[in-house]
């Protein structure tokens, strides 16, 4: 799974937030940037991106980008020094939904799990997924609807995945929220 945020608005095509810039590399243009993609790298591996600072979106492409050390740099076209990149920092990265590559079967996008109903092998309503986490021994679905929950998204409690009817199924119990 890939840890990105999504948004769409009435008639916008859907979005994913890929990373942030949150400094500047050198004097001719080059920005760093804390990426939300995995691996890092291919934050840089998008041709255009939306960048969404202060209220404002700008869209803008990307020339070319590469690690650096514990960074990943980009240089965007038409930005050629550093005062020009320094009016970015801050800029939250967004590419269209359609701009990612399809998944593996069985893969998903984080952002396609949101807002999706859960529920259980009986058929009862779980709740809906608000978003997903990393815990490091495995992800987690993050559910609204009456209070939120936690549900592992491991093979022994995600049993189907159906992005088209907008539902997953799970192997759990409601009582397993109870005191």
């Amino acid at each position: 799974m890939s840890d990105a945020n999504l948004r769409e608005g009435a008639g916008k095509p859907k979005r994913v937030r890929i990373g942030r810039v949150s400094g500047l590399f050198g004097v001719k243009g080059w920005v760093k940037i804390h990426s939300y993609t995995e691996p890092r790298e291919n934050v840089v591996g998008f041709e255009e991106w939306i960048l969404e600072h202060d209220g404002a979106e700008r869209r803008v492409e990307v020339e070319a980008g590469r690690p650096a050390g514990k960074h990943v740099i980009a240089k965007l076209r038409g930005i050629d020094d550093r005062d020009e990149a320094r009016r970015f920092l801050g800029a939250e990265i967004w590419v269209e939904r359609s701009a990612l590559p399809p998944c593996e079967p069985g893969e998903y996008y984080w952002v396609d799990l949101e807002g999706l109903t859960v529920r259980n092998l009986r058929g009862e309503i779980l709740g809906e997924v608000d978003h997903m986490m990393a815990t490091g021994a495995n992800d987690v679905m993050v559910l609204t609807g009456g209070r939120d929950r936690l549900i592992p998204w491991v093979p022994d409690v995600v049993r189907e995945v159906d992005i088209e009817r907008g539902v997953i199924v799970v192997d759990w119990e409601e009582s397993f929220w109870e005191p």
